[in-house]
């Protein structure tokens, strides 16, 4: 099974020392020139401040954002795992997961990016700002850029398997899983939102920690209420999971 996950706004300080990106190792290697287009588009944008800043939708109070832009391709480059942040990642927590759970995490993984198209959580990536709806001066709307990049290579990376996607609505259009289940989390019969990052994440712990590996959407309903969740078929291709506290 393939966990499919958004990145987040927030990073993780920076090193202040360390060895730079290097696109042919990220994961799929495949994708180096579409990576490298958008590297460099971002950072020759990144030279006039006032226009990164317009094209990204960033206030002035975030110049900081473009400055570390500029730097991108000889800034310190750290593990996606431990660069992301926010609600999704504290929940999962990577850090703290057993040795069996992290491996399953390196080969389960995979977070999805405007500049980067999709990562490893141990691909080896400086911090950023560049979202999915950004639409580049050279190369174009983003999602658009992906979509033609991605959609062979991660056919092949998927194969048959199962494809749980808990990307959010920009990030979904980048890729769309033959085999893929999303999840809703409701409350009290509503949809939740910042709290269903959370749930999320603890669901991705929670079945690396375990080891399940469904192959289809009624095993990972299986695997969810082992594990406690209250969960709803709603199709094939989408479960509901009820959460009683926040």
């Amino acid at each position: 099974m393939l966990i499919l996950l958004p990145p987040s706004e927030g990073k993780a300080d920076a090193p202040k020392r360390g060895n730079a990106v290097e696109l042919e190792r990220l994961t799929l290697p495949e994708l180096r020139d579409a990576r490298r287009a958008v590297l460099d588009d971002l950072v020759k944008l990144s030279a006039d401040p006032e226009a990164a800043l317009s094209t990204l939708g960033l206030t002035p109070g975030l110049a900081g954002e473009i400055d570390r832009n500029a730097r991108l391709e000889t800034a310190p480059a750290v593990p996606a795992g431990k660069l992301y942040t926010g609600v999704l990642y504290d929940a999962l927590d990577l850090a703290t997961l057993d040795a069996a759970a992290k491996r399953r995490a390196g080969k389960q993984l995979l977070i999805f990016s405007g500049l980067w198209g999709v990562v490893g959580i141990g691909d080896r990536i400086p911090a950023y700002r560049c979202s999915i709806g950004v639409r580049l001066p050279s190369t174009g709307p983003l999602a658009g850029h992906w979509r033609k990049a991605l959609d062979g290579a991660l056919d092949e990376l998927a194969g048959d398997e199962l494809v749980l996607d808990l990307r959010s609505s920009a990030y979904a259009g980048m890729w769309v899983p033959r085999n893929g289940v999303t999840v809703r989390v409701l409350h009290g019969g509503k949809v939740v939102s910042h709290f269903n990052k959370a749930t999320k994440g603890r669901i991705v712990r929670a079945l690396l920690a375990s080891g399940a590996r469904p192959r289809n959407a009624a095993k990972l309903t299986e695997a969810l209420r082992a594990l406690g969740y209250r969960v709803e078929e709603t199709g094939s291709e989408q479960l509901d999971i009820h959460v009683e506290q926040l």
